[in-house]
């Protein structure tokens, strides 16, 4: 499962889908955003297809009721 970085999510936000959707710590959820922004995008899970697709929805949808433009995807390991 992907993030990719936008000019307009902020990385406090992001940090709180990494804490809420994918169950990261504080402390690995900062480092993953931190990735994320500097490096355009970052995988924020490895999962089966079904769940992986389910997280992407639950980005897709938190980002769109706040606003941001956050974007998440699935690739193949």
């Amino acid at each position: 499962m992907i993030l990719f970085n936008d000019d307009y999510t902020p990385m406090e936000f992001v940090v709180g889908v990494l804490e809420q959707i994918f169950e990261k710590s504080p402390a690995e959820a900062t480092q993953i955003m931190l990735h994320v922004h500097q490096n355009g995008a970052g995988v924020a899970g490895v999962y089966v297809l079904e769940v992986a697709e389910t997280k992407v929805s639950a980005v897709h949808g938190a980002a769109e009721d706040r606003g941001f433009p956050l974007r998440a995807g699935v690739e193949p390991e």
